[in-house]
């Protein structure tokens, strides 16, 4: 049997030896597991587990899961402070900003009401009602699927406020694409501004993936989906005239229902 006092030392030897363990880990590392739980290692809770009794089909889609979930964490690298890219955060979350439904939807409206031409306002006027288009089709969708964002948004207090919870599909992807295919169809003349909206395009949907946003899966059904969208605007494209034909319409029948029980 051992001593009392050899278990009293071997118990201050075991302390002190988890001690040393801890303080040999270097602080900024334990802050970034600490602060940054995108890239700590139980910071997705999803199980991926198969077995050969599952059908095909759910052998195949969890496995694409995976590999989703696995590539968006490597490519989340802006996802907090700590990060491999956490100096260049803030560049990202501007580029990030320039693709945010509001500045879009007030800007639109804003040369709208203060066109010059009738050819600027008819554009402002569908590039309004697209942008109302995609955020009903956006909501739409993540109402329906339902997919939680990943978990470092969770735990940003910003993201608390500005961020919604599902993430599938992204609406800053949907919004850009379908944005630089109507620019690109309506402005863009030169060679350079055409090269200057798809970059902008690429590099706002690739700020949702660096800082951690959506899901590599998110951001790709949103590409494909503002592309489409824009293929329904331009089919469904509204005219000036169309809709000063329209509102004088609505006005006629209007004073027709009013002047008619007057007569009577």
């Amino acid at each position: 049997m051992s001593s009392p006092g050899s278990r009293r030392n071997s118990c201050r030897g075991a302390a002190a030896g988890s001690r040393a363990s801890s303080d040999s880990v270097p602080p900024g590392r334990r802050r970034a597991s600490s602060s940054c739980p995108y890239f700590s290692p139980g910071a997705q809770a999803d199980d991926f587990s198969v077995s050969l009794s599952q059908p095909m089909f759910a052998i195949t889609l969890r496995f694409l899961l995976a590999v989703d979930l696995w590539l968006s964490k490597k490519l989340g690298v802006c996802a907090c402070e700590e990060s491999p890219w956490g100096g260049i955060r803030p560049l990202v979350r501007l580029v990030e900003f320039s693709g945010h439904v509001v500045p879009w939807l007030v800007g639109a409206v804003y040369t709208l009401l203060r066109g010059e031409s009738v050819a600027e306002q008819e554009l402002m006027l569908n590039l309004t009602l697209a942008l109302i288009l995609d955020l009903l089709l956006v909501r739409a969708v993540k109402t329906l699927v339902r997919r939680r964002t990943p978990v470092q948004n969770r735990s940003d207090i910003l993201s608390a406020f500005f961020m919604e919870r599902y993430s599938f599909p992204s609406g800053h992807a949907s919004r850009a694409t379908m944005c630089a295919r109507f620019f690109l169809a309506q402005v863009a003349d030169t060679a350079s501004m055409r090269v200057l909206v798809v970059s902008w395009a690429v590099l706002v949907s690739l700020s949702r993936l660096l800082l951690a946003r959506h899901y590599v899966t998110d951001v790709g059904f949103g590409l494909a989906m503002g592309y489409c969208q824009y293929s329904v605007v331009e089919r469904l494209w509204v005219t000036w005239d169309s809709l000063q034909d329209l509102v004088f319409i609505r006005l006629r029948e209007s004073l027709d229902r009013h002047v008619m029980p007057a007569h009577n």
